[in-house]
């Protein structure tokens, strides 16, 4: 659909990776590797694959990874049975695969650069998990490029994000459903969601459609993601689009992080040419309708990833280190706050016993809240976002969509033009996103 074109060999074949290219060109030979893989673990039908193509072999390449292999084992004895299934809520995960922060933080790295849409992508290639957010957890952001940034966990099954942003240029509002296809050393991700964009000065209305993501070797190998597939931004103001092909990684890497497409007019006609590599650059150049580039024109670079911090243990950019700090908050800050949750900020400082010990109390506190409510026979109603009524079909299933109903700008302007000095050590206020003021104490 409008992307270049892919090339031959393994490297346009099917996003199944390391195997899948094998089965295309070398089917017997990588049957052997694979069969030889799952006889040294004893794990019929689980596949190893190496984005980079390195020189070691199908065994010694499934024992790389974070795990210990006691760990591998009994991490795989209680999720054998998962597969096939959406393990997005369905079970609890250990520490040791988790990033110090939450999926309402993961959403507000989307602000870091203009060209949101791809950049966010070299963000997202992290292997660690964050944290599922507590019902009723929140996220504010301020103090960066002049944007306020506000999410709230809205459902817990499933789980649903929703989360409103804006500065003097534009609006931001998304509702986050994430659908998930366990298959045993890989995990598939699937943006259920609705993301838009508003204009301020036209009154534009971008919408965007992601790829879906597969996070592979989670249990066996390096885990490395990739997010094959089309990305769809449509401006449903004027009908222009954008339509951007995130190759897969082929054999031996080839392919891997390439991005190309074009600009569309509402009459489908080729405008723009866009290529790059979504963890380092993208540029766009002038076509003609054929989709080649304009005589006197060249390629100009839009975006290019900013500097990150050497030896990072979670691949952190310097931007998502402000998200989880302190300096980005506003004053007075939610307790609700995902900086605050105990579980992630004793992982932040490297204390994986405490986390894990904080992360089952919070998930117990969870269900204490779920049994109250259901014996009052009550429903949980979001504090800065209302349900509304549109049903918005994706490529992967309808979504229920929320909407932001102002009051946090109303309570923001309140706190702000307040004269009233807050001296409060924003690290000492206790996490507290429950209904029930019972559920925090228990």
């Amino acid at each position: 659909m409008g992307s270049k074109d892919q090339g031959g060999g393994a490297a346009s074949s099917g996003g199944g990776g390391f195997f899948s290219s094998f089965a295309a060109g070398v089917r017997s030979w990588g049957t052997a590797v694979h069969k030889s893989v799952n006889g040294l673990l004893g794990y019929e039908g689980l596949e190893v694959i190496n984005p980079d193509g390195g020189t070691e072999d199908a065994e010694a390449e499934a024992l790389r990874g974070r795990w210990r292999q006691e760990d591998r084992d009994s991490y795989w004895k209680m999720m054998h049975k998962y597969i096939g299934s959406d393990v997005t809520s369905l079970v609890t995960l250990p520490v040791i695969i988790f990033e110090p922060m939450t999926m309402l933080q993961k959403m507000a790295e989307l602000m870091e650069y203009s060209t949101w849409a791809v950049s966010v992508y070299f963000a997202y290639q992290r292997t660690w998990k964050p944290f599922n957010p507590i019902l009723g957890e929140t996220y504010e952001m301020v103090n960066h490029q002049g944007i306020t940034f506000l999410a709230e966990q809205v459902s817990h099954h499933p789980p649903m994000g929703v989360a409103h942003c804006e500065n003097e240029h534009f609006t931001y509002d998304i509702t986050s459903k994430l659908k998930t296809k366990f298959l045993g050393n890989s995990v598939e991700v699937y943006p259920v969601g609705r993301t838009r964009v508003t204009l301020k000065k036209s009154g534009v209305v971008l919408e965007l459609v992601p790829p879906p993501t597969k996070v592979n070797n989670l249990i066996f190998g390096r885990t490395w993601v990739d997010s094959p597939g089309e990305m769809v931004m449509t401006n449903l103001t004027t009908g222009d689009k954008v339509v951007l092909y995130f190759q897969p990684c082929g054999w031996f890497g080839a392919g891997r992080y390439e991005v190309d497409g074009y600009v569309y007019s509402a009459e489908e006609e080729p405008k723009i040419m866009m290529t790059g590599k979504w963890n380092q650059s993208m540029s766009c150049q002038p076509c003609d309708q054929e989709g080649e580039p304009l005589p006197g024109t060249e390629l100009k670079e839009i975006w290019r990833v900013a500097p990150t911090p050497p030896n990072d243990k979670y691949q952190y950019t310097y931007f998502a280190h402000k998200i989880n700090s302190f300096d980005t908050a506003p004053k007075k800050l939610l307790p609700s706050d995902s900086r605050l949750r105990p579980d992630r900020y004793a992982l932040e400082k490297g204390d994986m016993s405490k986390s894990g010990s904080e992360k089952s109390r919070l998930e117990e506190q969870q269900r204490a809240e779920k049994r109250t409510r259901e014996a009052k026979g009550e429903q949980f109603t979001p504090r800065w976002f209302n349900l509304t009524n549109e049903i918005a079909p994706t490529p992967w299933g309808d979504l229920e969509v929320y909407e932001y109903n102002g009051k946090y700008t109303e309570h923001r302007a309140a706190i702000d033009s307040s004269n009233i000095a807050d001296d409060t050590d924003v690290t000492s206020i206790e996490f507290n996103p429950w209904q029930y003021s019972s559920s925090s104490s228990q």
